[in-house]
């Protein structure tokens, strides 16, 4: 049996997280969205960016969420510290995003938590 470690866990809660986001939630209402939005694309709005900053975001996420996961069956530190690397700083700009169009900070706290999980794993695999 497989010693399961902390990067692991690390891994498989940010990347199915993101998936889960980006992929199977995208045009569903959370009550994380930034303003008064009820999906991505409303959210992007709200924050005043264009929507090629949504596919591109987008993008970069799902292709992240899936290196972090395949990590887990092909153990190589760098594809998984860069793809943490990325997400923790569109993190960051999720943060500023929420700061920006003034929500209270519990919508950003999935934000804040998925950026330190990403320094933790970074952190673990250096």
């Amino acid at each position: 049996m497989p010693t399961v470690t902390i990067t692991m866990v690390l891994q498989l809660i940010i990347g199915v997280g993101l998936l889960n986001v980006w992929v199977l939630r995208r045009g569903n209402a959370t009550s994380y969205r930034g303003g008064a939005a009820r999906t991505l694309r409303e959210e992007f709005t709200a924050y005043g960016l264009p929507a090629t900053m949504l596919y591109l975001v987008g993008t970069l996420k799902v292709v992240a969420g899936l290196v972090l996961l395949a990590g887990l069956w092909w153990p190589l530190p760098m594809p998984v510290k860069a793809a943490a690397g990325v997400v923790a700083a569109l993190m960051l700009g999720a943060i500023v995003m929420h700061v920006k169009v003034k929500d209270p900070a519990v919508k950003y706290v999935p934000a804040a938590l998925v950026f330190v999980m990403c320094v933790a794993l970074i952190a673990l695999t250096w």
